[in-house]
């Protein structure tokens, strides 16, 4: 298949997405989701689905925002490691259970941490930013150095 630019291709669904962002990122604000958090969840989602254009510039953002290195580096293995709240371990097994799909529905995930108005702009969050890698992977956006 030749390398296709879904923007490019249908630039009104594109501005959609982006319509569909914009209300994501209002609703987590209302929400009082923590922008680094937010970065944190774009990131894994991003792990997940192996999008290296979004995992570049959703790390890069999480450092300009003040994540650490440390914490960064241990994203993709968060359950496993002391660096993250209570809250933030929430947000990520809730993101991997949006992208995942699991069946039975786990809801490891809940613990309280988390509002209802938390629980559902992440679960946008997460949607879209699946959205968002399978738009960058499929337009093969160019990931160099």
């Amino acid at each position: 298949m030749t390398s296709v630019n879904l923007g490019e291709q249908h630039p009104s669904v594109y501005q959609n997405l982006m319509r569909l962002d914009a209300g994501v990122k209002a609703a987590l604000e209302t929400a009082g989701v923590d922008p680094l958090l937010v970065e944190l969840v774009k990131i894994r989602v991003s792990q997940l689905n192996g999008c290296a254009f979004c995992l570049r510039l959703h790390s890069r953002a999480a450092l300009a925002k003040g994540e650490s290195a440390d914490r960064l580096a241990v994203v993709a293995a968060w359950w496993e490691s002391q660096y993250f709240s209570d809250q933030e371990r929430a947000a990520l097994a809730l993101a991997e259970q949006v992208t995942a799909l699991a069946v039975p529905d786990r809801r490891a995930w809940d613990d309280g941490s988390l509002t209802d108005v938390q629980v559902s702009a992440i679960s946008w969050l997460a949607t879209v930013m699946n959205a968002w890698n399978r738009v960058a992977i499929t337009s093969h956006y160019p990931v160099a150095p």
